[in-house]
């Protein structure tokens, strides 16, 4: 997930270097929604394996 969130916002540069600013912006918001996504589960993640190891030493 977190490749094509890159692969947007390497996309919305060369959008803006070519001066296609609408398609820039909207690589740009589905990046940052992609970074968002990955983050909360992320999260997710991490809290859900601390919770799982509380049983086991």
């Amino acid at each position: 997930m977190i490749r094509a969130a890159i692969l947007f916002f390497v996309l919305a540069l060369l959008a803006f270097v070519l001066g296609a600013y609408g398609v820039a912006g909207l690589s740009m918001e589905i990046g940052r929604i992609l970074v968002m996504v990955f983050l909360i589960l992320a999260v997710i993640s991490f809290v859900v394996n601390l919770l799982g190891r509380r049983g086991t030493k």
